[in-house]
């Protein structure tokens, strides 16, 4: 036995046409199908993250060799 077929969209009030009705279903259809976003990847390595190309630029000057080997 079969359960009986709901409307999926119901029309309260107004009149829309053919184009109105599409629309609202192509929204209703992406919001059902819509998932939350991905949780970003695990970084497996800190040795491969491009990140640590991207430093300050160097400044020259007195000094500049002993604070070149200070940690940041």
């Amino acid at each position: 036995m079969t359960a009986p077929k709901t409307p999926l969209l119901r029309v309260v009030r107004g009149n829309p046409d053919d184009a109105e009705l599409a629309a609202l279903t192509a929204v209703v259809a992406a919001a059902a199908g819509a998932r939350a976003p991905e949780p970003a990847p695990k970084r497996d390595s800190w040795w491969a993250d491009k990140a640590s190309l991207v430093r300050a630029p160097l400044a020259p000057g007195e000094g500049a060799w002993r604070a070149s080997a200070l940690p940041r």
